[in-house]
């Protein structure tokens, strides 16, 4: 380092040294073994002043503390395209001002050179400047006190002062060959330089630090191999050739002193305004073109999202087209086989009294009007999805609509072991809707929960509310309940209220044709439930004009929808 960087840039500057005929070798040979010679001299001079107060581990981490004030300029050098000479200066001067005020100055303290108050009590006896305890900062080390103080300081007078100016024309492009050495196959310095030599004077130079021979034999094979050129060609030299011929240097002399003796036979030509133009040009498109290389790359990542999303919106339709077949199919089977079963029997036995043939064929005829009912189900949800639904919208009295449909389903509640419970008022309630259609959601509502009722104790309630301008029905039930997590899909079309291991109980069109009734007038159907502890459905219609107030205070009705 001390001959690399300190010694030889300056003497190569010296127009003696610069002699194409003068072998360097030999003399840097003698300032190598003078560097060496100093550098022991100095540390066995220190070990002396200063050794009997310090281990020589603790004399390693001064010098490490010391070397470590190199490293924000080098960091910021690598990074950021900021950073000024003026700025490294001023940052590697505060920072070994510090580094001497902090440690090596109490150093000399300990080892008697210095007065002790100097490290106990702070110059002129001001505590906050003691070396050990800068600004009162206690409890630490002395090796991470002097750090932490010294590369704060380091760091930021590097920050202010190379932010109070622009980096120069010298400094802007030697920022880019470092900061954007990694996004560049080619060195970034191809662009911004100028120059008329040959490539022989290189040759020659790297001769002379080298050996001829083995500098020939470089060059000849970077032709050869990197630029695929014709090592015996007389041509020019270009910028990527000096950025070559200073690397093969800076092995042997530093990178410092290589720029240094490249400069001496380099004669650079400062740009052209043409020139500028162009590497402005071609700046513009290459940003140009990485804008729109990230626009395309976020739109494929959007795209490739919604691919995603409509994949995964595939298979859970196709999942529910195997539900829905498997219900469907349930659903015409079990009809089919009573009336095939029935139909075989008054075939094959003529002689079957009227009674008993009276009821098979009662049968046949029922289970004829399920099969209608599943049949009229699909073509009613695709009727009304597709907007081709015949709506015949009247004034239509909910009681009425609630008595007609328990008329119809109290028989099966009943039938299956359940209890009933109406609770309507006197007066009428009007609403604007088809009466056909409420009917349908009615009945589907009480059908399913005759289905979902607890086996020994069933109990279906429906009462009848208004709330401001709306009327609200509710179906209850006290059943085993809808699962938290299917509530949610529970209206979607061949979903149903069970999971997944459980026997389909209908074909799970009922309730999205119910939703689909209710919101083309106006009104919200929805579902309140807990695991065991049954299902409230309960859809709200606004009050057509001629509508009676009615005052809600039973608790089912407490669950808003």
């Amino acid at each position: 380092m001390v001959c690399n960087d300190l010694v030889m840039p300056g003497l190569l500057r010296r127009w003696r040294y610069q002699a194409p005929s003068m072998d360097l070798s030999r003399i840097l040979l003698l300032i190598r073994r003078g560097a060496i010679f100093v550098v022991l001299m100095l540390g066995y001079t220190y070990f002396r002043l200063a050794g009997e107060a310090y281990a020589l581990v603790a004399i390693g981490l001064i010098s490490f503390a010391a070397v470590a004030q190199f490293a924000p300029v080098m960091i910021g050098g690598m990074y950021w395209r900021g950073g000024t000479r003026s700025g490294a200066l001023a940052g590697l001067s505060a920072g070994f001002l510090v580094w001497i005020y902090t440690l090596l100055l109490p150093s000399f303290a300990k080892s008697g050179w210095l007065a002790r108050d100097f490290l106990d009590l702070g110059p002129f006896g001001i505590s906050l400047l003691k070396p050990q305890a800068l600004l009162g900062l206690e409890g630490l080390d002395e090796i991470t006190h002097c750090l932490f103080w010294s590369l704060s300081l380091n760091i930021g007078a590097y920050l202010v002062v190379s932010s109070r100016r622009a980096p120069n024309a010298e400094e802007t492009p030697q920022a880019t060959r470092f900061v954007d050495a990694m996004k560049h196959e080619r060195p970034v310095l191809a662009g911004l330089w100028r120059g008329s030599f040959e490539t022989t004077d290189l040759i020659n130079l790297t001769g002379r630090f080298l050996g001829e021979d083995r500098a020939r034999e470089s060059f000849a094979d970077y032709f050869a191999n990197t630029r695929n050129i014709d090592p015996d060609a007389e041509l020019p030299a270009d910028a990527e050739t000096v950025h070559f011929a200073e690397t093969l240097l800076a092995g042997a002399i530093g990178s410092a002193s290589a720029r240094v003796m490249v400069a001496s036979v380099v004669q650079e030509e400062p740009l052209g305004l043409d020139e500028v133009m162009d590497i402005l040009d071609e700046a513009s498109q290459i940003r140009a073109y990485s804008l729109e290389l990230e626009q395309k790359s976020r739109e494929l990542e959007a795209a490739t999202a919604e691919l995603k999303a409509a994949n995964v919106k595939l298979l859970e339709l196709d999942h529910m087209k195997d539900d829905f077949m498997s219900s469907v199919t349930h659903e015409l089977r079990t009809p089919l086989t009573s009336i095939r079963a029935f139909s075989e029997i008054l075939w094959e036995d003529p002689k079957i009294d009227l009674e008993e043939r009276k009821r098979f064929l009662g049968i046949i005829v029922s289970e004829t009007e399920r099969l209608t009912r599943l049949v009229n189900q699909v073509l009613d949800l695709a009727k009304i999805e597709s907007g081709h639904a015949d709506w015949k919208s009247s004034e239509v009295d909910l009681i009425d609509v609630i008595q007609h449909s328990v008329e119809a389903s109290e028989q099966l509640i009943i039938d299956r072991g359940g209890q009933l419970n109406i609770d309507t008022p006197d007066s009428p309630a009007y609403v604007q809707a088809d009466r056909d259609r409420l009917m349908q959601v009615m009945l589907n509502l009480l059908s399913n929960a005759a289905k979902f009722m607890a086996k020994e104790s069933g109990r279906v309630e429906i009462h009848l509310r208004k709330r401001k301008d709306m009327y609200k029905v509710s179906v209850a039930d006290n059943g085993r309940g809808i699962p938290l997590e299917l509530q949610p899909v529970i209206f979607q079309k061949f979903r149903q209220g069970i999971d997944g291991s459980a026997n389909p109980m209908g074909t799970g069109l009922g309730l999205p044709i119910s939703r689909e009734i209710i919101e083309h007038f106006g009104g919200r159907l929805a579902v309140k439930s807990a695991p065991e502890k049954g299902a409230i459905f309960s859809f709200v219609l606004p009050c057509s004009p001629g509508g009676s107030d009615i005052l809600s205070d039973n608790p089912v009705e407490e669950a808003d929808t």
